[in-house]
């Protein structure tokens, strides 16, 4: 066989294809991506920062449900209070209605206050009218404290409990009067009462805040009052005085009460032109007071 001049067999100078070479080549591109992704790895942050991304989410919402909680229990607690006093206003009447001024109302009442007034409710010679709250003529303020009651007279001559009730109810809310009164006593000595004892009745100015309010109608302008309605006053306000540990000494005519600008208003009448009669009235209830005779 003929050889060339380096004496190597004819074609062996010839390049035969890597086929080892490819493989080691793999194996090293292999290794190398290992490699890579090693350092890729040891490049990545070890704090734990990757791996508290998948927990803010559920503080998040933990968070959310506890604020929405909240939110619940509010209006949860703002609607109890509400229909509350929507109960309260309803007792012993026929006027159950919420109003639009459903946030001027504050949260029920002292207790001492509230358990006359379920005394009170279920007194069969009181009836309960009460009006409906209202910004003008039932706020639903509470009371600060009672340290005196106030009498006064309709002066609408011979006009009914009935008729001066569903004035204090409706037309002076519609008309933006300021005006009612704890109780109404009518021609008849029928007794209403109009708003509970422990809210604001607007009737004596300054002493809105610590007296209850009587209305007493009369049948002329004389101002006087009926028998019944005398003998229906003095025994409201000699229970009163009981169930508030008063006096008649803490008895007053709206006349009592003083103005800002220094002027009296003759209310009621009668017992300021008559001063006698006024002091009979209070020695009345003094005697109730001292007998004890309340049923």
């Amino acid at each position: 066989m003929d050889k060339n001049n380096n004496g190597d067999v004819p074609g062996a100078g010839l390049q035969m294809p890597p086929q080892e070479t490819e493989l080691e080549d793999e194996s090293v591109a292999g290794q190398q991506t290992r490699e890579d992704i090693n350092v890729l790895d040891h490049q990545r942050p070890q704090d734990g920062k990757h791996a508290s991304k998948p927990a803010m989410p559920t503080a998040m919402k933990i968070a959310v449900v506890f604020i929405l909680a909240i939110i619940l229990f509010a209006f949860y607690w703002q609607e109890t209070q509400r229909n509350a006093i929507n109960n309260r206003a309803g007792e012993g009447g026929q006027n159950t209605e919420q109003t639009e001024h459903g946030d001027l109302f504050p949260n029920y009442p002292p207790q001492g206050r509230s358990l006359i007034q379920d005394e009170i409710n279920s007194l069969d010679w009181i009836d309960k009218e009460f009006i409906p709250l209202n910004e003008f003529s039932r706020p639903g303020i509470l009371l600060e404290e009672i340290n005196g009651i106030v009498i006064h007279f309709i002066g609408n001559p011979n006009t009914t409990a009935a008729q001066n009730r569903n004035f204090f109810a409706n037309v002076a809310p519609a008309e933006g009067l300021h005006v009612s009164s704890n109780f109404i006593v009518g021609l008849d000595g029928e007794i209403l009462q109009l708003v509970p004892v422990d809210e604001i009745a607007y009737a004596s100015h300054h002493r809105n805040s610590d007296t209850l309010s009587i209305e007493l109608c009369h049948p002329d302008e004389t101002g006087e009052f009926t028998d019944e309605t005398y003998a229906s006053a003095v025994r409201l306000t000699a229970w009163l005085c009981m169930r508030f540990g008063l006096t008649a000494d803490n008895v007053i005519r709206h006349f009592d009460v003083v103005r800002s600008d220094g002027t009296q208003k003759e209310c009621p009448v009668y017992f300021v032109e008559n001063e006698g009669a006024w002091e009979a009235f209070r020695d009345d209830v003094s005697i109730i007071l001292e007998q004890r005779q309340l049923a």
